[in-house]
């Protein structure tokens, strides 16, 4: 009897332990540059601020991304730019679409944004997101 209690809080364990787990964890990986207004296919000429993306053909998924929000964190360069990453990560909206093969980042991050997380003279960067 007392093995099946071991057992029983081990398992218990093991689940707030997977609970607990950082979300970073869960983190779909990809680059991120950076573009100008306007940000329209979702929202035609509404404005919905600065921390706002462009999703590309991966994420964007028939207009099913328009309005979810993404934590991006920059995890390091896609090019020789020095020191490209800041600390920190930022939440963005879908608001636009960045389809292919024109596409270069797997989210394209407003120029606010992109400067919260990275050197804008890096122009790409390595990413992690998550849905937010």
């Amino acid at each position: 009897m007392r093995a099946l209690g071991v057992v029983i809080l081990g398992f218990i364990m093991l689940i707030i332990a997977i609970c607990l787990m950082p979300e970073a964890a869960n983190a779909a990986q990809g680059t991120a540059i950076y573009y100008d207004p306007p940000y329209i296919p979702c929202y035609g000429r509404q404005n919905l601020g600065v921390m706002v993306a462009g999703a590309s053909d991966q994420i964007w998924g028939n207009r099913a991304a328009c309005g979810k929000n993404y934590r991006v964190t920059c995890i390091g360069g896609a090019n020789l730019a020095p020191h490209p990453c800041k600390s920190g990560n930022v939440v963005v909206k879908i608001v636009d679409h960045c389809p292919s093969p024109g596409c270069n980042g797997t989210i394209n991050l407003s120029r606010d944004a992109f400067s919260k997380i990275a050197d804008l003279k890096a122009g790409k960067v390595k990413i992690e997101y998550t849905p937010a």
